[in-house]
């Protein structure tokens, strides 16, 4: 059975693939600080770290963390969304890039292979805002740990991903999540600016087996879109609520007009093909919430 570490398990994505690796039989060590993480999102056959990645890594014995053991790492901790890293851009790069060099150092004394969660945000332009910047750095350094000491890893930029555990409120909270709650309690939906702006979403479960397929040898060095390779209007989006009522305010700082995922590599090198649809999705959440 192979022994795994998923930084930020705790947290909307990386719940999800915690649980996808333990039903593949993979031994899943987590760590998780639970500033953004929720408990409840913990599953029983994992072993969990609760406290800073980065006091972790660089201080293993004292959590009985043995990297000889580990042979992937699935970084998904950060400090993340945009919005927040405007008044955190130092606690941004300290969680973001600095705590990646701690990671891949690391991986690289320990020979483990890393899977990075990286962001979409790369192709609007990675000095819009601190935390666009904060994640392409992490890429960076992965990139050059690989091309300097062979460290083998590979990347991931997701795009808007959604589904299960994803969250409804607070600065973290997704898109889907946010008209999820909204149209739970009859609230209008807020579109910020005109809705014209489009993004290309992704079910956690898609980005989940991309990431395992990652996470082979064979892998090391490539940097991989995950999204469906389609988009939709904030506006198209609101509308598969039921056209519910829209609210719209003002345009929010350092967000991009459009995303949209060439998956071509994703294909070819890694078999893989998104299978969930955000029209079903949306229809399955309607049915449950009109019952």
């Amino acid at each position: 059975m192979s022994k795994v570490l998923v930084t930020g398990g705790c947290g909307f994505i990386g719940s999800n693939l915690v649980d996808m690796l333990v039903e593949k039989g993979y031994e899943v060590v987590v760590i998780d600080n639970l500033i953004t993480g929720n408990p409840d999102n913990k599953n029983e056959s994992a072993t969990y770290i609760q406290d800073d990645y980065k006091l972790v890594l660089e201080n293993p014995t004292r959590y009985n963390l043995d990297g000889s053991e580990i042979e992937v790492i699935f970084h998904l901790a950060a400090m993340p969304r945009i919005q927040p890293s405007f008044q955190n851009p130092l606690y941004t790069m300290e969680n973001n890039a600095h705590g990646t060099v701690i990671l891949c150092e690391f991986a690289r004394k320990n020979k483990i292979r890393v899977v990075y969660a990286g962001s979409s945000s790369f192709y609007g332009g990675v000095y819009l805002n601190p935390y666009s910047f904060s994640k392409w750095v992490g890429e960076e350094i992965c990139i050059m740990y690989n091309k300097i000491y062979n460290l083998s890893s590979c990347i991931a930029r997701f795009f808007n991903v959604y589904g299960p555990r994803h969250l409804r409120t607070g600065p973290y909270s997704t898109v889907v999540g946010i008209f999820e709650r909204q149209y739970k309690n009859k609230y209008p939906l807020t579109v910020t600016g005109d809705g014209e702006q489009r993004r290309d979403f992704t079910h956690v479960e898609d980005i989940c087996s991309a990431l395992i397929a990652m996470s082979k040898e064979e892998q090391a060095g490539e940097i991989y879109n995950l999204g469906t390779g389609t988009n939709y209007s904030i506006n198209e989006v609101a509308k598969l609520f039921n056209d519910a009522l829209v609210l719209y305010i003002p345009k929010r700082p350092g967000e991009a007009q459009e995303t949209l995922a060439d998956i071509s590599k994703a294909r070819s090198l890694l078999g893989w093909e998104p299978t969930k649809s955000l029209d079903e999705y949306v229809k399955e959440f309607i049915r449950k919430e009109d019952k």
